[in-house]
């Protein structure tokens, strides 16, 4: 389950830049995740519980925002949302 180390990492970072600020706590890590990261988020809800435990993190909350995929255009220079399964180009539809 790579989310646990996803969430061990998230924590240790967090506690870096507690430590860098002189903060006591962290009470809240805000990620945003999309549909490509092959992170699934109720996995990463259970994993932050155990990740978290035993640091200054331990009462912290794990606030995960879902993010849409989008496309840039090489072609047309647009970016425009697109379907994980189909990612062309929403404006001329093209893949590049």
């Amino acid at each position: 389950m790579h989310e646990l180390s996803i969430c061990q990492g998230l924590v240790k970072e967090a506690t870096h830049v507690a430590s860098a600020q002189r903060a006591a706590r962290v009470t809240r890590i805000v990620v945003a995740i999309g549909p490509l990261s092959g992170v699934e988020a109720p996995l990463l809800e259970r994993a932050f519980t155990v990740a978290r435990a035993g640091t200054i993190a331990h009462s912290a909350i794990l606030e995960i925002e879902m993010i849409p995929v989008r496309v840039w255009c090489g072609d047309c220079n647009a970016e425009t949302p697109a379907a994980a399964n189909r990612l062309l180009c929403g404006t001329c539809g093209d893949w590049k």
